[in-house]
């Protein structure tokens, strides 16, 4: 975890604040705005009405409608507005309201957000940063509660993020936004409102591309992100009590993935247990998997588990529980993979 140096500077002078993850995001947009003009915020209902979870409120009563956009009811119009902003020299970030709402807009992700640089010999980078809540636990209805990461990390061309705290929300948000080049910032929101944590007032980042060791282990190594990671971590204790020592990592960046935490675990536990509540075909978990079996092969004591949700689309929230992994499914495969 790494602060930048006007951040250790500043972090003597301000202090820190106790917020929640919905909070810290507020916080680190205008955090951005403050400090960079050419930073601006579009999506729909981000304005006037703050968001539909609140992540811009009160933002364009202190900045003003032509850096707090509300835009159309348009995926695809508002990404594509975005990349041309990008291409000026503009910073845009662009609310989608849920991540399920992206479907639309992801032509102009794969086409355009993803293959500027490359298109461009590198003369144009693509500094933006799409934002969107995901995941289900919400109650909400169909297409509210997608977890398809996988399809955005198979994109080369655009990183992927995903906090687990209000603390790193905040952090990874303002490297996102920093970054030369497209971030999709994927944030839980079952996790919003879960629980507060300190966060710093000041400008700090949090170096993308790198995991966190939440707890350390011996004996299983669990990997997890977002909303994920209070599942793995209520296992972990669970598994105390039985005497299996549980190593919790957090994974935050999901492209590119921190491969040297990964293998550095798996050659210390041999034994894996991976969480995601994306489906189980073609998830972020099978490319952790081909990670640890070219670095780390030899160190296996057992094979590896994923749990995940399953292949069929998000239920409904009276089945909605029934498809995302539990706590008790977690710790199920950490005794598997400890009595193999």
């Amino acid at each position: 975890m790494a602060l930048s140096k006007v951040a250790n500077k500043q972090a003597v002078q301000v202090g820190v604040k106790e917020l929640t993850m919905i909070q810290a995001i507020n916080d680190g947009l205008k955090t951005m705005l403050e400090e960079d003009p050419k930073t601006l915020l579009l999506g729909e209902d981000i304005g006037k009405n703050g968001g539909v979870f609140r992540a811009t409120d009160g933002l364009q009563d202190v900045f003003g409608e032509k850096r707090v956009i509300d835009t159309p009811l348009s995926e695809a119009g508002f990404v594509g507005t975005a990349v041309g902003m990008a291409l000026n020299g503009l910073k845009p970030v662009v609310e989608i309201q849920f991540l399920g709402f992206v479907y639309p807009a992801f032509e102009q992700i794969a086409t355009h957000v993803t293959r500027m640089r490359t298109r461009t010999l590198g003369y144009y980078s693509m500094p933006m940063v799409i934002r969107a809540p995901y995941g289900a636990g919400v109650r909400s209805p169909e297409i509210h509660s997608d977890s398809v990461e996988a399809l955005f990390v198979h994109l080369p061309g655009i990183k992927v993020v995903c906090p687990s705290t209000p603390y790193d929300a905040k952090g990874l948000l303002l490297a996102s936004i920093a970054d030369p080049d497209p971030v999709l910032f994927l944030e839980p929101m079952r996790l919003y409102r879960g629980k507060r944590q300190e966060v710093p007032a000041h400008d700090y980042r949090i170096e993308l591309g790198k995991g966190e060791i939440v707890q350390q282990g011996e004996d299983v190594t669990i990997f997890a992100w977002g909303a994920m990671m209070p599942i793995a971590m209520e296992a972990a204790e669970l598994m105390k009590e039985q005497g299996i020592s549980c190593e919790v990592i957090d994974l935050r960046t999901l492209y590119p993935l921190d491969k040297a935490i990964i293998a550095d675990s798996v050659q210390k536990t041999g034994r894996v247990v991976i969480i995601h509540e994306g489906h189980e075909t073609g998830g972020v978990g099978s490319e952790i998997v081909s990670v640890i079996m070219e670095t780390s092969f030899l160190y296996l004591r057992a094979p590896i588990e994923k749990v995940t949700g399953f292949d069929v689309p998000v239920p409904l929230f009276a089945l909605e529980h029934t498809y995302l992994p539990t706590t008790e499914r977690v710790s199920q495969a950490i005794q598997k993979v400890y009595s193999f």
